[in-house]
């Protein structure tokens, strides 16, 4: 599923690019880029579920400087995906 989803994206931007090619209208170029920006910040929300659901909840479990590190890794991963 994520695959499909990147793949999907990496179309959008293709699309992207063939817009600026035949130098489509900008308003219309910069539509799609918004389009293509949600469609990433959609994928990244999913995969760092993902991450929490099994990887940090795992190291959780175990305890210990895992735990420690998994969710500071995960704060990190957070706070890059609210300042972009």
């Amino acid at each position: 599923a994520q695959l499909k989803r990147l793949r999907r994206i990496e179309g959008q931007i293709r699309g992207l690019q063939r817009m600026v090619d035949h130098d489509e209208y900008c308003i219309d170029v910069l539509t799609q880029v918004s389009a293509a920006t949600r469609a990433l910040q959609a994928f990244s929300l999913d995969l760092l579920e993902g991450h929490m659901a099994s990887c940090v909840v795992d190291a959780a479990a175990r305890g210990g400087a895992e735990a420690e590190e998994k969710i500071r890794e995960a704060n990190q991963a957070i706070a890059r995906l609210v300042r972009s």
